[in-house]
């Protein structure tokens, strides 16, 4: 299965930025005062849809690739913060009791996406922040 990599990757990376523009979206309309159309069953779906490819294209790349890709925690860092969008996400579409939280919940809700974005492309639990992460000293820099 590993010669579908570069396809399953590509219909991976595609849902992530669909289900990124389409929560953006269904964010602003909340923040412009339509709720109603934000939470319809049209865009509902879709969203179940968008996120059901990308959590199935998450889980063949998972399969397919071997463990020591993995090795660092980077992946567990970003199942967790996925675990804190959804949560924040719901917040911020319907749950808050104020628009004022709302729009912090959103706000916080599309940090914590594009944090993910950056663990992803550095494969690095700290993602953007990882070049500043303390590195082992080497051999060379020990001598008197």
């Amino acid at each position: 299965m590993i010669e579908f990599y570069p396809q399953i990757k590509l219909a991976h990376v595609a849902a992530v930025f669909l289900s990124g523009a389409l929560f953006l979206m269904r964010g602003l309309m909340v923040q412009a005062g339509h709720q109603d159309w934000a939470l319809s069953a049209t865009l509902r779906y879709l969203s179940y849809a968008i996120d059901t490819a990308l959590l199935t294209a998450a889980l063949m790349l998972l399969v397919i690739l071997p463990g020591a890709a993995y090795a660092n925690g980077w992946l567990a860092a970003k199942v967790a913060l996925l675990l804190a969008y959804i949560v924040l996400g719901s917040f911020a579409l319907k749950r808050a009791a104020t628009q004022r939280k709302r729009l912090g919940y959103f706000a916080v809700a599309l940090l914590t996406y594009g944090f993910m974005l950056t663990i992803a492309w550095s494969h690095h639990p700290l993602g953007v922040f990882s070049m500043w992460a303390v590195s082992e000293p080497s051999s060379q820099n020990l001598a008197p």
